[in-house]
């Protein structure tokens, strides 16, 4: 699937899961930095590289999702 929209990027916070690695993101709009959540687990403390495979992956395949589900989180599997 992945966000087709990449403008939203620049306009509000984003937040994508991509299941296949049991992983979902957290874009902030106004820092323009990106922080993970893995399956399971509490959300990094530092930023992520918006140059990271894993993320990019997760722009480019993932599914946008709400930040409700962000932030209840997904179990591991």
């Amino acid at each position: 699937m992945g966000i087709k929209d990449l403008s939203a990027f620049a306009s509000r916070d984003v937040y994508l899961d991509y299941d296949f690695e049991e992983v979902t993101y957290r874009w902030d709009h106004l820092t323009q930095t990106a922080y993970v959540r893995f399956y399971g687990a509490d959300e990094s403390a530092r930023p992520v590289s918006t140059d990271n495979r894993l993320y990019n992956d997760a722009v480019l395949y993932g599914r946008e999702i709400t930040k409700d589900e962000y932030e209840k989180g997904f179990p591991r599997r």
